[in-house]
């Protein structure tokens, strides 16, 4: 499989290097020592699920173990039974062709490019699954590892998903399935059962800060306090913490929390001053620092609630605006809405939902 150079990589954040050319790895001490554990017993299971926030790392750990499953493959070497970590050299032949993904007998799907619209497509098509199950059954003709990594489950559709669901009940021999996911459990049920479930929580803010300086120019050379302060902003999240070393990030973030702080009351002129700055291609990265921004507001008050002893009836007003924003976004995703309606419909359904 070969990039192709002219078309962006719906899992690549903005300008950063990409997952699988990533060779360090910071905190998950223990998931990773999960995965190694697993293929030094030959306990490896056919198909994971790695989950957790986005942002923290999962797609940059399943694509360490691809690495290290392709340097090492026999579970028994000598190399494999004293490794401290999966890390693998970066002139190991095994890293340079992962990172030009080189490869023969790994795959990714991800949401491929429309050169239509000139943007990725929304889902991960059923098309795409297919063209990975037609190469998965042709690969590995010397008996080494046939690798998929799916980045992210949660843009399977549910047409994609079963044609994935088939691959994975019916594998060639010594295949592996890395399914990286941000909201697991709204992967399909029969794919969630046949597969070992790894989660990875927020980093730390000083392992956040390490990964940003990892990333390299222009992030690693923000002032130490700007890298301190989106750490802590960032919640455990190298991505986010990348979108607010952006222009004007910190600031950005700060004054749509300021917005959200204030409801049931809302600032409708701030809330309209924010829906014209979210419209337009160009702020795609505004854009999503606003939606994690809400996604966080609403965690946090279900979760304020929920200890105060808030009635269910309270908590539910939340989820159901946690559904419509949801819906909401995917439409003016596959749409191409205006985000100016979604925007001021997030402040909308939030103030009703403050409002019991």
């Amino acid at each position: 499989m070969s990039r192709d150079e002219a078309n962006p990589e719906s899992d690549r954040y903005d300008d950063a290097p990409h997952p699988r050319e990533i060779l360090a790895l910071f905190g998950h001490v223990e998931a990773e020592r999960e995965f190694l554990d697993a293929y030094r017993r030959n306990k490896m299971a056919q198909a994971w699920i790695v989950g957790g926030p986005e942002g923290v790392g999962k797609a940059t750990l399943a694509w360490r173990l691809a690495r290290f499953l392709l340097a090492h493959p026999d579970p028994g070497a000598a190399a494999v039974l004293t490794a401290e970590s999966l890390a693998v050299a970066k002139d190991h032949p095994a890293a340079r062709r992962i990172a030009s993904l080189a490869l023969a007998d790994i795959f990714l799907l991800r949401r491929a490019w429309n050169d239509k619209t000139k943007k990725h497509f929304t889902e991960i098509r059923i098309e795409e699954v297919r063209k990975v199950i037609q190469s998965f059954h042709q690969a590995s003709g010397t008996g080494g590892w046939r690798i998929a990594i799916v980045d992210c489950a949660d843009d399977l559709n549910r047409a994609s998903a079963n044609a994935l669901l088939k691959l994975i009940e019916e594998p060639p021999e010594r295949s592996l399935f890395l399914l990286v996911a941000h909201q697991p459990g709204r992967i399909l049920p029969t794919i969630r059962s046949r597969c070992r479930r790894l989660m990875l929580g927020p980093l730390s803010p000083e392992d956040t800060i390490a990964a940003v300086k990892n990333a390299g120019p222009p992030w690693s050379a923000a002032p130490e306090a700007e890298l301190i302060v989106a750490a802590a902003r960032a919640d455990g999240s190298v991505r986010e913490a990348l979108r607010l070393l952006g222009d004007d990030g910190v600031a950005f973030d700060a004054a749509v929390r300021k917005l959200f702080e204030r409801l049931p009351q809302v600032d409708w002129l701030g809330a309209h001053m924010l829906a014209d700055k979210l419209t337009g291609r160009d702020n795609e990265a505004a854009y999503e620092t606003f939606m994690r921004a809400m996604q966080r507001h609403l965690d946090g008050r279900v979760r304020e609630l929920a200890g105060s002893g808030a009635p269910p009836a309270r908590l539910v007003g939340f989820a159901r605006a946690w559904e419509e924003i949801r819906n909401a976004a995917r439409e003016t995703e596959v749409f191409n809405f205006d985000k100016r309606a979604l925007v001021l419909g997030v402040f909308e359904r939030l103030a009703r939902a403050e409002g019991g």
